[in-house]
């Protein structure tokens, strides 16, 4: 473990939140630490729904600020992180019966690009719907909503924001616990244990920023904070050949589900119940599988798909706080609004939104000279990019020109993934893999979108592992054997659930 002992700024928790705070505190001349107890994005970061959207539904509520935030950062994110957040085509069909209407859809939609200043949706009839999207059901199609999300590798997200922060002079540290140390009453800084090799060091700061997530409720001071679980499933291609995005809503409670295209495969989602213990990982239940075949089977009567043909399965928990009066409302309707608080020498936060975690990050900075830490204005201009390739988007332009640069064997993708063996290599040696599940779930997603879980590609990794990570015979047995077992008790595909 190699830090300092002293930094302007110690953040705890490496998701989306965490880490779009370290990059603003880089970018305005602060000396900053974060470290995570896992990898970065392990907690929630990295099982999201993969889009970066506008929160159309939380006009239903009335949570007007959270819409125009999230659909002016959707346009944000689209411009500024090209190759990594990109455009995703929706069509929304509305068949005989449906409410809301096309009408009052049109009009919701309406009124979210005026708060975008973009036109992104617009009402198209039935045909048209059919001819986009060739697998929706005809039979009693009224009408759709064509229009343009953002989608992302939401764990890719997390790395680029850490790591172009780092680049900037800022420190991270993955798979270090951090335990708060308090004097006379502030919080100074923390006591820090590598979870791997066991090294220890205290570092000291005027803030620490708590950023867990909804592993937030240990922090001095946090809110009532409700687990939430979002679960998913993950099909290939070829079992559910969509050209783009489909959402509707659910038959059974008019919950919004969807079925979109993402790293060469298709994501199905997501439920929404409570999780009653945050410590618990979350996995996707029999009951929420047979909940989104369900769902498929509106747009889509004509296949015959069940849970147990998909290639994975993946679920994450969702920060929610809890206002008085509010603690056995349905998870549907519990607000998605952020939780800012403050002790001496702490800012916590948490409940973020993945499309939302620059709007978040600023929030807390401000909060943080309120503590009387003083906060420069940016000292690099914010990036202005239009254009770039996947790995440019993903790994920078050095990442994107190192892979390029490697032989033509290891160029070819991986089981019908996008993905390469030189990517792979990137990451070993530049993006601080610590454990196997670092390198196959989050640096790249092959054990999501691969057959198995990528199980098949673990004897070609062995040699590449213990080069580039330095790892003996032991140390490759152990990483792969825990790997295999956290696949399969979280990721595998449920048994056939169809209903005779």
């Amino acid at each position: 473990m190699k830090v300092e002992a002293h930094y302007d700024l110690l953040i705890v928790g490496g998701g989306i939140t965490g880490a779009a705070v370290l990059h603003a505190a880089s970018r305005r001349g602060l000396k900053a630490l974060l470290v995570d107890r896992g990898d970065y994005a392990s907690g929630t970061s990295s099982w999201s729904s993969k889009l970066i959207h506008g929160g159309l539904r939380y006009l239903k509520s009335g949570q007007w600020r959270m819409t125009l935030e999230s659909v002016r950062e959707r346009e944000r994110l689209l411009v500024e992180r090209p190759g990594l957040v990109e455009p995703q085509s929706f069509v929304m069909p509305v068949f005989a019966g449906d409410r809301p209407g096309p009408t009052a859809l049109g009009a919701a939609f309406w009124i979210a690009d005026r708060m975008a200043g973009e036109r992104t949706a617009r009402r198209i009839d039935a045909s048209e719907a059919a001819t986009l999207e060739p697998l929706l059901a005809r039979d009693g199609l009224r009408a759709a909503i064509a229009y343009r999300d953002g989608v992302v590798d939401d764990a890719r997200l997390v790395l680029r924001l850490i790591f172009d922060a780092i680049d900037a002079g800022a420190q991270a540290l993955n798979h270090v616990d951090a335990t708060l140390v308090e004097e006379g009453g502030r919080v100074v800084g923390a006591q820090l244990v590598d979870a791997l090799d066991g090294t220890r060091q205290d570092v000291t700061a005027p803030v620490t920023v708590h950023a867990a997530g909804v592993w937030a409720g240990a922090a001095p001071g946090a809110p009532l904070l409700r687990p939430l679980r979002g679960s998913h499933l993950v099909f290939a291609r070829s079992t559910l050949p969509l050209r783009g995005g489909i959402a509707w809503l659910h038959p059974r409670d008019r919950r919004p589900v969807f079925a979109h295209l993402w790293e060469g495969a298709i994501v199905v989602g997501t439920t929404d119940i409570d999780h009653p213990v945050a410590e618990v990982p979350a996995t996707i239940s029999p009951d929420e599988a047979a909940y989104l075949i369900e769902a498929l089977r509106v747009p889509f009567p004509r296949f015959a798909i069940d849970a147990s043909m998909a290639l994975s399965t993946f679920a994450g928990l969702r920060a929610i706080v809890v206002p008085p009066g509010e603690e056995h409302m349905p998870p549907s309707a519990m607000g998605r609004d952020t939780a800012l608080w403050a002790r001496p020498g702490l800012v916590g936060i948490t409940g973020g939104k993945l499309t939302t975690h620059r709007a978040t990050a600023l929030e807390v900075l401000r909060e943080v000279e309120r503590q009387g830490l003083r906060v420069a204005p940016p000292s690099i201009a914010p990036l202005a990019a239009s254009t770039a390739t996947r790995l440019q988007g993903r790994l920078g332009a050095a990442g994107a020109a190192w892979v390029a640069a490697r032989p033509v064997d290891e160029q070819r993708t991986l089981l019908d993934t996008p993905y390469t063996v030189a990517e792979l290599r990137w990451s070993m040696q530049h993006e601080q893999v610590r454990r196997l599940d670092d390198l196959l779930m989050r640096r790249t997603r092959i054990g999501l979108v691969a057959a198995g879980g990528a199980l098949a590609l673990l004897p070609m990794l062995e040699a590449p592992c213990r080069d580039d990570l330095g790892w003996d015979a032991a140390r490759w047995a152990d990483e792969s054997a825990r790997y295999r077992e956290n696949w399969v008790s979280r990721h595998a595909p449920p048994a056939d659930n169809r209903r005779p």
